[in-house]
């Protein structure tokens, strides 16, 4: 069952020095898997995601032939019809918790305020459910990490903080931008075993914004590989490290590997065409 499609999606900013492309006709379907999204900063991954969920304010103008979520029309919905989808349906967890929590609330009230407001539920209840979800997420702690500001936890429990907010309404697509970026190993396998155990579960979509390509091959079902604001390869994730187009085998190179060369690692000659 197809949850999202996407056609020919673009994303242009109008600017002093002219329009500026940053997503060229981007096209890609997701059902409740787990779509991994790849490339180099600047390469369209986060903006893509965010007009998914009509993020992208003016000077930044959205078009698609196609952007419908589980029957409705993206596109045509009014901002009123978006608020309803943000968070209930559609949620993102941006790429880094330390900017994305207020820094002078404390977490219990971040994960309660939209509760509050939305659901119109007493404070008890919202708190339940705030810590039915910071122990969905597995920390061990919930009573303590409500009382706490974002400053006060480590990378990976701000990860998980902003995981569990965005989890809260139950949404039917989850968009994680960088979820594990800057976290040691062995906290971003726990992130994406919460991730990978929410997908199976919830029965959720999940679109996955990376760098780490290695990470991707082993968690996603699919992935799409983005040059310049466009998808320039589109494969099942098990076969990534064995990619066809020169971008991709491009970036793969660059990777560092365990017990290879001491030499400096190779820089990736970019050829014009692949913008095109």
């Amino acid at each position: 069952m197809t949850l999202l499609s996407v056609k020919n999606l673009r994303v242009t900013f109008d600017t002093e020095a002219g329009l500026v492309e940053a997503v060229r006709g981007v096209s890609f379907s997701l059902g409740r898997e787990r779509l991994g999204i790849v490339g180099e900063s600047g390469s369209g991954k986060t903006m893509t995601g965010r007009s998914v969920l009509r993020l992208i304010r003016p000077p930044g103008k959205i078009t698609a032939d196609q952007m419908e979520f589980d029957g409705i029309d993206l596109m045509r919905a009014s901002e009123k019809q978006m608020r309803a989808l943000r968070g209930p349906r559609i949620a993102m967890v941006m790429q880094d918790p330390k900017y994305s929590l207020n820094p002078v609330m404390k977490v219990g009230a971040q994960l309660m305020e939209g509760l509050r407001q939305r659901d119109r539920v007493s404070k008890a209840e919202a708190r339940s459910k705030a810590i039915a979800a910071l122990e969905a997420v597995q920390i061990r702690d919930p009573e303590r990490v409500l009382e706490a500001y974002p400053h006060e936890l480590s990378g990976g429990m701000g990860q998980r903080v902003m995981i569990a907010m965005m989890l809260i309404p139950n949404p039917d697509l989850l968009i994680a931008d960088e979820p594990t970026s800057a976290l040691d190993v062995t906290v971003q396998a726990e992130v994406l075993s919460i991730l990978d155990n929410l997908v199976k579960t919830r029965g959720m979509g999940l679109i996955f914004i990376s760098h780490d390509l290695r990470l991707v091959a082993r968690f996603c079902d699919r992935v799409l590989v983005m040059y310049k604001g466009r998808v320039v390869e589109e494969l099942a994730a098990k076969d990534l490290l064995h990619a066809k187009h020169p971008y991709t085998q491009g970036l793969l190179n660059c990777l560092p590997r365990i017990g290879g060369s001491r030499d400096p690692l190779p820089s990736l000659d970019r050829n014009a065409a692949w913008a095109n």
